[in-house]
């Protein structure tokens, strides 16, 4: 999961991990004046500083292990670690910040990891049609786009299901045309 500051990442890691999800959290503090913006999320009292990890068993024999990304600009050093060996990610945006998401999408591209977005529906936002976001968003008709709601398990199951889906069929087509 990857996405600007305070878009949901951690509570949708939350609530779909069959496991007590490690966080690494911290409080927001005042050293983070001039450096995150948080008037977007003046509630927000906490912060992700390394990363959210959970798993959930889709099938049997097929297992993903959920890692949230922070969300600030000054800890996504971290990101080329959490994402070594991912399949495909997820980009949470909050349509009322959309210009978060084009850096998490330009990471993703650039590392050739299949994704699909997902657009957050926080309580008393504005709903936008998909197609909207797309076009807002510039991306390619080949990357799935959906609504989640974050704090439902399964909202955010079906991204992960749709994640991997997407996944499996990017792989499959790359296999092919290699050969």
């Amino acid at each position: 999961m990857a996405g600007g500051f305070g878009v949901g990442k951690t509570t949708l890691v939350g609530s779909v991990s069959e496991i007590k999800p490690l966080r690494t959290e911290a409080l927001v503090t005042n050293e983070s004046e001039g450096v995150d913006d948080l008037d977007a999320v003046p509630t927000k009292a906490t912060t992700t500083v390394a990363m959210d990890f959970g798993r959930i068993t889709l099938a049997e024999d097929l297992v993903l292990y959920l890692f949230g990304t922070p969300g600030q600009r000054r800890f996504w050093f971290m990101w080329d670690d959490l994402c070594r060996g991912a399949i495909g990610a997820i980009v949470l945006v909050d349509t009322q910040r959309l210009n978060e998401a084009f850096s998490p999408l330009d990471y993703f591209e650039a590392k050739g990891i299949p994704f699909i977005v997902c657009v957050n529906e926080f309580e008393g936002t504005q709903k936008y049609p998909v197609e909207e976001i797309r076009e807002a968003l510039a991306l390619p008709h080949e990357v799935p786009i959906m609504t989640v709601d974050a704090r439902d398990r399964q909202s955010a199951k079906a991204a992960l299901v749709r994640v991997t889906e997407f996944a499996l069929e990017t792989l499959t087509r790359q296999a092919v045309s290699a050969r």
